[in-house]
């Protein structure tokens, strides 16, 4: 073996997989936290702003901060965290343990992560976890596009930005798992879905964490053995954020 390469070992439950890879140490898989890049977002910008107003106002700096509310830019972070957060804690109450899931993964050369990557029987699923008041439709015009709405708002773009996901996961996959298919879909927290039947937009689900651990959990032609490659795959391709 050329020095420069070393084994991978994986441990999901009792089993070990084995993964050449350049100049990687033997260590365990590191699922993630759900949320934690956001939550450190989010403390990062609260600890500038807290210092920028006690360096202005050395005096009553603290008082200001007590009463005044966090603006929007910051509240949104600890929002996106505490759906990431939701998201992951009810997933791990309806999953099998055919499903593992990989939490908070940074894309490399960018600042943006992909909250929730699950591998499971049926492929690999990219999970966009969102946090939103209001009711969730899609309008399907007779002329133009369809367009995605959440509280009368249109966030269409919310779709771009998961099928972007996919692609990144397809490409990385393309060459060690040729055939394996990718999946995406929203998952909501607050915010009001359909009671009956699915929305979906541009192809892409949105659904609630059970109803979206339902369609993980499905039986597919991916078993234990390849599901377990894929994971390590994964896990180093996208480290934890």
């Amino acid at each position: 073996m050329c020095p420069s390469v070393a084994t991978l070992l994986v441990f999901v439950g009792r089993r070990a997989v084995g993964l050449d890879v350049s100049a990687a140490e033997n260590r365990e898989l590191n699922l993630g936290t759900a949320g934690a890049s956001a939550r450190r977002e989010h403390e990062r910008r609260r600890a500038d702003r807290h210092q920028r107003v006690n360096h202005k106002h050395p005096r009553i700096g603290k008082v200001l901060l007590a009463l005044s509310d966090e603006p929007q830019h910051e509240t949104a972070w600890a929002r996106g965290a505490g759906g990431e957060e939701r998201v992951a804690k009810a997933l791990a109450k309806h999953l099998t343990d055919a499903v593992v899931v990989l939490h908070d993964r940074r894309i490399p050369k960018s600042r943006a992560n992909i909250d929730h990557l699950a591998v499971t029987p049926t492929g690999v699923w990219v999970i966009d976890a969102k946090r939103y008041k209001g009711r969730v439709s899609v309008s399907k015009p007779l002329f133009g596009a369809a367009k995605l709405t959440i509280g009368g708002r249109e966030k269409s773009k919310l779709i771009d930005g998961l099928a972007r996901q996919c692609e990144l996961i397809e490409h990385a996959l393309r060459e060690t798992s040729p055939g394996v298919a990718v999946h995406g879909a929203l998952c909501f927290v607050d915010a009001e879905l359909p009671l009956l039947g699915t929305l979906t937009f541009k192809g892409y689900p949105l659904l609630y964490p059970k109803a979206l651990a339902k369609r993980l959990n499905q039986a597919g032609p991916i078993a234990a053995p390849q599901r377990e490659q894929l994971l390590a795959q994964l896990a180093l391709r996208f480290p934890p954020a």
